[in-house]
Formats: C-alpha cells, sequence, structure tokens
C-alpha cells in the first residue's frame, strides 16, 4: 500500500481509515472506488464487529448497496471493506438533488424491507424502546438542561412514554437500519451506498422513513416530508409491503415513531458531549427538538408532553447551548 489516512469518525468508538492500494483491484461486481480500500478499527471491548458482518451480508442479499466485507478478524476488532467513497448525501443535498436521492433511498429501503424475515435480528421491543426513551431525562432534561425531575414530570413522561410505545409496538416489523440518515447514505453507482448499519433490528415500518425524512442534520418543510412520505407509502403497498391502505394512518404512526426517535436522539446527542466529549452534536438538538414540538402539538394525547418542554425550554443548558 501506498498510503493510509483517516476516512470519517462517528459517534461510536469505531475508526476508520483509507487505505491506498499499489495496484487498483475489482472488489465486487459493483462500482465501488478502484485502488482504496476502508480498514474499521473496533476496540472490541467497545465494540463489536459480528453484527457489522451479519447484517452487510443480509443488505446485500437484499439488493441493497452495502460494502463488501473483504477480511475480519474479529478477535482484535478489524474489518477490510470495499470503499464507497467520500460524498455523503449531506454533502449534496438541496432543492434540485432532494428528489433523486431520496427516490433511490426509499427504492433501497423498499428492498431492504421486503427482505425482512423475523428471528435474523434482534426484536425491536419494548425494552430496548423504552430504554432508548430513558435516555431523554437521564441525559437531556437532567444532565443537560440540569432540571431535577419532580413525581409530576416523571407521571407526565411516562404517561407519554407509554402511548409512544403502544403506538411503535402495534406498527408492522420490518428489517430496520435504524440510522437510515444523509450521513450514512453515499452518493455512488447503485444509489444510495450504505454506511453504519451494525445496530440494525427487527421492528416498526416507518422508523428508517422517519430517520431519512426527520433527519438531524437537514431542514425540510413539512410539506416535502409529506410528499416523499406519500411516494414512499405508494411504493411499499404496491411492493406488497404492510404499510396499510390508508396513508393517514400510516402519516400518523410516522409521526409517533418519530416523538420516539426524537426523545431518543436529544438524549444521545446530549450523552455524546458529557460523557464521550464529543461536541459536534449538540449543535442540532435545535431541528430535532423542532420536529419533536411540532408532533407533539397535533396530538392530543401528546400536549400534555409538549407542555412540559413549554416549561424545560425556560431553562438555560449546562453547556450554553439554545434548546
Amino acid at each position: 500500500m501506498t498510503a493510509i489516512a483517516p476516512a470519517s469518525v462517528d459517534a461510536s468508538f469505531r475508526r476508520y481509515f483509507r487505505v491506498w492500494l499499489t495496484e487498483s483491484i475489482v472488489v465486487s461486481a459493483q462500482n465501488e472506488r478502484a485502488g482504496t480500500l476502508i480498514a474499521m478499527d473496533a476496540p472490541p471491548p467497545h465494540e463489536n464487529c459480528r453484527p457489522y458482518v451479519d447484517v452487510a451480508r443480509l443488505l446485500v442479499a437484499a439488493g441493497v448497496h452495502a460494502p463488501s466485507v473483504l477480511a475480519v478478524d474479529l478477535e482484535q476488532g478489524f474489518l477490510l471493506l470495499s470503499d464507497l467513497g467520500t460524498r455523503t448525501y449531506l454533502d449534496v443535498l438541496d432543492e434540485a438533488t432532494a428528489p433523486a436521492l431520496y427516490g433511490d433511498a426509499s427504492a433501497a429501503l423498499v428492498r431492504w424491507q421486503l427482505a425482512s424475515r423475523s428471528g435474523q435480528l434482534r426484536l425491536y421491543d419494548e425494552v430496548l424502546l423504552r430504554g432508548e426513551l430513558d435516555l431523554f431525562p437521564e441525559w437531556y432534561v437532567a444532565r443537560h438542561l440540569g432540571v431535577v425531575l419532580s413525581p409530576a414530570h416523571r407521571a407526565v413522561l411516562e404517561r407519554a412514554f407509554r402511548a409512544i410505545l403502544d403506538n411503535n409496538l402495534a406498527q408492522p416489523r420490518v428489517f430496520v437500519h435504524r440510522d437510515y440518515h444523509s450521513r450514512n447514505l453515499m452518493v455512488v453507482e447503485p444509489n444510495p451506498g450504505v454506511l453504519d448499519f451494525q445496530d440494525a433490528v427487527y421492528g416498526p415500518v416507518t422508523y428508517d422513513l422517519v430517520s431519512l425524512l426527520r433527519d438531524a442534520y437537514v431542514d425540510w418543510d413539512e410539506e416535502h416530508q409529506i410528499d416523499w412520505a406519500v411516494r414512499h407509502w405508494q411504493k411499499a403497498r404496491a411492493a406488497g409491503l404492510p404499510v396499510g391502505d390508508d396513508f393517514g394512518t400510516f402519516w400518523r404512526d410516522f409521526e409517533w415513531m418519530g416523538v420516539q426517535r426524537q426523545l431518543k436522539v436529544l438524549g444521545i446527542f446530549a450523552r455524546l458531549f458529557y460523557r464521550d466529549g464529543k461536541d459536534a452534536y449538540l449543535k442540532e438538538t435545535p431541528r430535532v427538538m423542532g420536529y419533536l414540538r411540532a408532533a407533539c402539538a397535533r396530538y392530543r394525547e401528546l400536549m400534555p408532553l409538549l407542555r412540559l418542554l413549554d416549561e424545560f425550554a425556560q431553562r438555560q443548558p449546562v453547556a450554553g447551548y439554545t434548546f
């Protein structure tokens, strides 16, 4: 090899390096970058490479463009992968490019969900969904805002969490990438390339679409979100996926799934800052909070949660970031 350099970082302990080879090689039938590979370093005390390898195989079998796994050392936490390049969706998304890019992402998501089989991925069950919700009071409210939750606060959160979970758990289940958004989708041929899938689960059918259209890193107005969601729902319904015959019901499930994800993301972004010293995420919280507040305002059952968010909004965050 002639050179090696950092390729990317993420919110975990994993590190990625781009390796330039002395000669171009063909690593798969797909159009990946010739002459470079990606080396993943995932320290075993903190990360387990096995799920990455297993989910990569499921994605490829479903006809989704994921990196080819070329070499594996699970004991030491190293993988050698094909290189999907450097252009993320986040780099190129704008009003002109979004329709085609989201169309491609929707088509790939349909293929991924059509491949779903129970028992192949961890179940996105109540324990896991609830554990994610609990990140919000622990890390965002208590740690970031410095709020000591009263029994009344906790009662409001508990009732809201119960309603959210009841909706999420009632949705049909499919394969769920769990972070299907603009930083993990690459602009390649065939498009998109899909990264960061090691936490995939078997869970609610709307989850990945929420990740895509209510992205923590990209702003789109509701008109765009609904337009793209309708197009995806039509495509998924025609393919035989369990999205129902009424878009209104699908959209309600999408919004309630979004509330779960937004509460989780707010907690994760605060934890990344206070526990892990990663300061690149808290600045995205106003966008995520905007999604959350807008959804809560539309549903009677979530109005008490919205009032609680209004109360919390009066508190100055510990780190000085605006709510």
